[in-house]
């Protein structure tokens, strides 16, 4: 249980930390209208944020790149940073 409450509290204060340069994106359901980011918000955008650094990636620098838009690749993004 202390791990997961210090991993709880990492997770909030990156959060915190990168909301405080931008406002945060809040995810809505069709029933119910959330005006406040919840920790999964906050999961997402710590997600999002380590999956942009070059350390994070996968892929050799070796093989064939195919170019992928932007169009296609944030809305995956975001609804992989939502996936449990």
């Amino acid at each position: 249980t202390p791990a997961l409450l210090g991993l709880f509290s990492l997770v909030t204060l990156m959060a915190h930390e990168r909301w405080q340069s931008h406002e945060p994106w809040v995810r809505h359901a069709a029933w119910y209208n959330k005006t406040l980011p919840t920790f999964v918000d906050a999961l997402a955008e710590v997600r999002r944020a380590l999956w942009k650094i070059p350390t994070f990636r996968t892929s050799s620098p070796g093989r064939e790149m195919v170019q992928v838009p932007l169009e296609f690749i944030e809305p995956l993004t975001d609804a992989l940073c939502y996936a449990a």
